[in-house]
């Protein structure tokens, strides 16, 4: 039994021959999809906005919205692709199903963009002339073609990491160490598929072409499903172990169910079945939850000995574990704004930097490139964190960095700043535009602004710099203070926070639009041009907000009580990325 893998199977279901299927060879096959899905999903988020206010003639508020709907659904449909992944299809399958999908999705992209029916006839927009918007059939092809890709990204990201750790025995001291570095590879490829989105990527689409640079997408992503499959035969493959998203529900229906029923006066006569060593103590938090322990008639199978109906009787272990899960959720609601604020890197910064002077030399920079900052911001951080402030820490408090909530708080404060800078970057450009406003009007042209897109690098590098610390917080709170059962679970919270952030976006745009249309001379502050609005006032908005969270969040911080924690992440790009999106 030394040369298989206990928990594992092969392509034909029997026991995985340790020699001939997993470690490095078959966990490296899985890299390619990651990084044709960080391409396509990162080279269309952050140039989409200007592709709909440049070619599809959209309103900047609408524009931002369809790409914040975009992204957040890719990341919503993660809950989906785990669920599928963990209760039917297996993390193969879920990963051959949805990598064609998003293929799919990213080649009617590139017919959309190319085609000219499906786009409204070029013109440029002036006070005097309005262009034609796209019309209902044009947005509704180029609906279709983000939202295949959307699903195909959120089953790719639910399972891909998962899968490739898949190939490793934790078992095994030797493959566990390679298990480590597999997680930096996949940190490392992760970036790659980011930095040549955002730079690559986004410089073909403005002086190649839209079509050309989504048709490499789905040329790179079917290279990459061949790689993929052709590893068929050398893969390990684990038995699903059910969707702790229907254990969840399972606890609160029974609950329910059994709302008019009194708790006993001694919590060891409720239910329990899971092994000693496994077992979850009793607590006295969210009692209600408590009443799906209580045995009563026909909480056990016909026929079935000792086998209760898991829909009417839970054991006090699986109970706990769901209220260690709702314990979380003060902590998850305040870090939503983050990524609201997040949001506004690739929406509205995006579109600022469309305005501004963007040569070096004779270079042009792309709007979408912008984003290398936010990503270098990132790294800079966690390099500085690692090599600076962890030994610092550590000799000063004799702790070896800071705690998961710790980096909450600095990613979310952080983040206040950094639209605190992006109002005043946005108050400046303002100026500018309307220093020049009537020599643009009396020639009936777009002029680009005067002045220098570096001017958005603090937002871009304090948002950043703010990930970096929130990112690594969150998922060290949710992997460390989630059960042990419900790892799964865990990354879907963090992956929600990432969705509702985004989708919050989108409610605030609308809500602004609609509150601010009569200010600013009828334009509000999110006007169809934004040299025409106040986007400095719709940052301040939300550095307001961010202030607000902060004060909320530290309540939550305080009122939390942790559990017995298991052993915590650091912000190095070791850190489990089977959660990284």
């Amino acid at each position: 039994m030394s040369w298989t893998v206990a928990d594992a199977v092969d392509y034909k279901g029997f026991p995985a021959d340790r020699s001939k299927t997993g470690g490095w060879v078959p966990a490296t096959l899985v890299l390619g999809i990651e990084v044709s899905e960080r391409l396509s999903t990162m080279g269309i988020a952050v140039n989409l906005v200007t592709y709909l206010v440049g070619v599809m003639h959209l309103p900047s508020s609408t524009s931002a919205n369809v790409v914040t709907d975009f992204m957040g659904t890719s990341f919503l449909l993660c809950l989906l692709g785990g669920f599928l992944a963990d209760s039917f299809l297996g993390r193969y399958k879920t990963i051959a199903v949805f990598s064609i999908i998003q293929t799919l999705g990213t080649g009617a992209l590139a017919i959309a963009t190319k085609l000219p029916q499906l786009r409204p006839p070029p013109c440029h927009a002036s006070a005097s002339h309005t262009c034609k918007p796209a019309n209902g059939f044009q947005m509704g092809i180029l609906y279709v073609a983000l939202y295949l890709i959307a699903l195909g990204t959120g089953g790719l990201k639910s399972s891909v990491s998962g899968f490739g750790t898949d190939q490793f025995d934790e078992k095994d001291e030797k493959e566990k160490a390679q298990m480590t570095y597999f997680f930096n590879r996949f940190f490392f490829f992760i970036s790659i598929g980011t930095l040549t989105a955002v730079t690559v990527l986004v410089y073909l689409q403005d002086e190649v072409g839209r079509s050309w640079s989504y048709g490499i997408c789905s040329v790179s992503m079917l290279v990459a499903i061949l790689i993929f499959l052709s590893g068929t035969k050398r893969y390990r493959y684990k038995k699903s172990l059910g969707s702790p998203i229907v254990q969840i529900f399972q606890v609160i229906v029974a609950a329910i169910n059994k709302r008019k029923m009194e708790l006993p006066y001694n919590a060891e006569l409720l239910y329990e079945d899971t092994p000693e060593a496994q077992r979850i103590h009793h607590t006295d938090q969210f009692r209600f939850l408590d009443k799906a322990a209580i045995v009563a008639e026909g909480d056990f199978e016909r026929n079935v000995v000792s086998a209760p109906n898991p829909w009417k009787l839970c054991s006090v272990t699986r109970v706990e574990e769901v209220k260690m899960m709702v314990g979380l959720m003060p902590i998850w609601a305040t870090t939503i704004i983050f990524w609201t604020t997040y949001a506004q890197m690739i929406t509205f910064s995006v579109e600022q930097a469309s305005t501004m002077e963007r040569s070096i030399g004779g270079f042009l920079i792309p709007a979408g490139s912008l984003t290398v900052f936010f990503v270098a911001a990132i790294m800079i951080t966690l390099a500085v964190y690692d090599r600076l402030i962890m030994p610092v820490w550590k000799k000063w408090k004799g702790k070896p960095g800071f705690t998961n909530l710790q980096r909450i708080a600095i990613g979310l404060v952080l983040s206040a700043f950094g639209m605190a800078a992006a109002a005043l970057a946005e108050k400046k450009r303002l100026a500018v535009a309307r220093a020049i406003a009537t020599a643009a009007t009396a020639n009936n042209t777009t002029t680009t602004l005067p002045i220098s897109v570096f001017f958005l690098i603090p937002q871009f590098f304090l948002v950043g710099a703010g990930e970096a610390f929130i990112y690594t917080g969150q998922l060290d709170f949710f992997i460390t203070q989630s059960p042990k059962g419900m790892k799964t679970m865990s990354t879907g919270l963090f992956l929600t926070t990432l969705s509702l952030g985004f989708f919050v976006s989108s409610l605030l745009v609308s809500v602004v639009k609609r509150v601010s249309g009569g200010s600013n001379g009828g334009q509000g502050w999110l006007a169809d041009n934004i040299n025409h609005g106040r986007l400095d006032c719709f940052y301040g908005l939300l550095a307001v907000l961010g202030i607000i969270n902060f004060a909320l969040y530290l309540v939550c911080a305080v009122w939390y009580k942790p559990r017995s924690q298991k052993p915590g992440l650091q912000m190095e790009s070791s850190a489990e990325p089977e959660n990284k999106c």
